[in-house]
């Protein structure tokens, strides 16, 4: 089992990077939501990794954080929801909208996903919410400021890539914005317009 990997990020595509690791080159599928929170290439990378074994091959997915893997082990648990089916969900709804969406028995939000009708959605619901422990709420409640702050980074970023500014210079700059409980995404935009202006 292949529980993470951390080497340097050689390649960014649409749907999966490429990450060496002692030589090797290895290909993971992640979240298209990930994408605006790597790293510039050539950076050191730590990514947390679930690894398909298939007739045809094998097949290694990708995720930035822990939290993201385990809601993702969580999620191809339910009957009918392959890792396909899991990485979709995750490139529309963060961990915790998934989270909560479940506890919430909100199956409007979750057919936001591709793939995901009501009927999946109520069996998601059937199938993980007795499996969401209130401990793991509760863990999510006393992080959900630090979790707020990289959701106004991300859309900052993705918000600046739009405005045909490269990836790697947007990450570079947002994430050295302090943000603060007033901070919000149209803020750290024009921040990170007036820094990158100046470095231009």
């Amino acid at each position: 089992m292949i529980s993470y990997i951390k080497g340097s990020l050689v390649a960014i595509e649409e749907t999966q990077i490429i990450v060496e690791a002692n030589g090797i080159g290895y290909q993971l599928l992640i979240p298209t939501s990930s994408i605006s929170r790597l790293p510039s290439l050539e950076s050191q990378v730590h990514i947390f990794t679930h690894l398909q074994v298939r007739e045809d091959g094998f097949i290694l997915y990708g995720f930035l954080d822990k939290e993201e893997l385990e809601i993702f082990q969580q999620l191809i648990s339910v009957t009918g929801i392959g890792p396909k089916v899991g990485i979709g969900i995750l490139s529309s709804l963060t961990p915790s909208e998934v989270y909560f969406a479940i506890l919430g028995d909100d199956i409007k939000s979750l057919c936001k996903a591709p793939g995901i009708g009501k009927k999946t959605a109520q069996r998601m619901i059937l199938e993980l919410k007795d499996k969401l422990s209130m401990e793991n709420m509760s863990h999510n409640l006393n992080t959900k400021k630090e979790k707020t702050s990289q959701i106004i980074k991300d859309e900052a970023i993705a918000a600046l890539i739009a405005l045909g500014y490269q990836r790697n210079e947007a990450f570079r700059v947002i994430q050295n914005i302090k943000i603060t409980d007033r901070s919000n995404v149209e803020e750290v935009i024009k921040e990170g317009l007036k820094r990158l202006t100046m470095m231009g």
